[in-house]
């Protein structure tokens, strides 16, 4: 087992002697309040028959988070305190997530391993910290500020817990810098994650007061939140996939290769993670990589293979300026056209963005020029000498540790 793979192991083996340490006890023991686990256990299944699967959800079942994070904060219902535990509250939850899963398991999404590991440790570490406390000094031991307090204290070392394990899993899945990946996920918990925390915490007051009838009031408004991102996330999708054909238009018109736009989108969104660029950065360079040679298509005769960087830089800076005027006519946010612009000026005067682009290009032009295994090597040998004056040296450093995880080859076109 490698090292980078040590976190993904971890969290893994821990979420599974978890889950079978609680439902042994959960067994022997037997189930306390079944009506209740059975209404919590049907929300969480709902909520995970309703996730989406969208690249980059941090979470993809914010209902049945909500629902599981509810029943760990529980004690009381309808004035009555409970009796579950937390191998209860861990039972309940895992069977209901593997219930909601299998739909997912069988097309084939190879997340659903994550995300129940994430699940499970995450209700785990609420109810562990929740219910010991709360049965301890008794249903009346915590009223008004001091119960308000040791919730949202909960729900914010949960979330800094989830983040911290979703950032972990992500990196030994993607070797990709752990910093950006967690600051990321914490940014990400602004958004759904709040709604989720806050309908979490409601939930459970609210069925201690007026009883299970709270579970389907309380969900409704979380459900159809999930549904309005369900929709923002395909409008993004279709935005995406018409940059993309967009981008074709230099291929389908003979200036540029078969899927050069394509490889250098997804070289140069690697190299933007190995330099720990956020999430809407990665979004504008992804955007300007797909249509960097848009250009082109200004050109009377076409430039032999696509392969500007051969150019005289005064060639290039006319069709950059070319490119990004047609950019900002299709109406793309104004930093892709600025990119697309700029990525034939001298490196210190570029975004960070545009010099990520130049240098990938170049790099995906020079190895396509290079005949036999060794071309890859060879483009960067070559880019690396043409640091002092066209390329940044940072950048290129980062597209070589980049290839060198991936053996010194161009990502396939598709």
């Amino acid at each position: 087992m490698t090292a980078g793979r040590a976190p993904l192991v971890l969290a893994h083996t821990t979420a599974a002697l978890l889950a079978a340490g609680c439902l042994g006890l959960t067994l022997w023991r037997g189930l306390d309040e079944p009506a209740v686990a059975l209404a919590f256990g049907a929300l969480v299944a709902v909520g995970e028959l309703s996730r989406w699967s969208g690249i980059g959800e941090r979470e993809p079942a914010p209902l049945g988070a909500a629902g599981a994070l509810s029943y760990a904060l529980l004690g009381q219902i309808a004035g009555r305190p409970t009796h579950h535990g937390v191998a209860q509250v861990v039972t309940v939850v895992l069977a209901a997530a593997l219930a909601g899963c299998v739909p997912h398991v069988a097309r084939g999404h190879r997340s659903t391993a994550d995300h129940l590991t994430r699940r499970l440790l995450t209700v785990g570490f609420t109810a562990v910290c929740f219910q010991p406390v709360y049965r301890q000094a008794g249903p009346h031991g915590w009223g008004g500020p001091a119960y308000t307090l040791l919730v949202v204290a909960l729900l914010v070392l949960t979330t800094l817990c989830d983040a911290v394990l979703a950032a972990a899993l992500a990196h030994s899945r993607t070797r990709w810098p752990f910093g950006p990946l967690l600051r990321d996920e914490l940014r990400a918990r602004l958004g759904i994650g709040s709604a989720v925390c806050a309908t979490g915490a409601v939930m459970s007051p609210a069925v201690a007061v007026v009883g299970l009838w709270a579970l389907p009031v309380f969900s409704l408004p979380l459900l159809l939140t999930q549904l309005s991102y369900r929709r923002y996330a395909a409008v993004r999708a279709t935005y995406r996939q018409t940059i993309a054909s967009l981008a074709r238009a230099t291929e389908i018109a003979g200036y540029t290769p078969p899927g050069h736009a394509r490889r250098v989108a997804a070289l140069s969104l690697a190299v933007g993670r190995e330099l720990g660029l956020s999430g809407p950065e990665l979004t504008v360079l992804e955007y300007a990589a797909l249509m960097h040679d848009i250009g082109q298509l200004s050109l009377v005769d076409p430039v032999p293979a696509g392969a500007t960087a051969a150019l005289p830089v005064e060639e290039q800076r006319r069709i950059a300026l070319l490119g990004g005027a047609v950019v900002r006519q299709t109406g793309v946010d104004a930093e892709v056209a600025v990119v697309v612009e700029r990525q034939a000026d001298p490196y210190p005067e570029q975004p960070v963005s545009a010099r990520i682009v130049r240098a990938v290009n170049a790099y995906e032009e020079m190895a396509r020029e290079e005949a036999g295994p060794g071309g890859p090597l060879s483009a960067l040998e070559r880019l690396r000498l043409a640091c002092a004056g066209d390329y940044e040296p940072e950048v290129v450093e980062s597209l070589a540790r980049v290839l060198q995880r991936d053996g010194l080859t161009l990502p396939t076109a598709g």
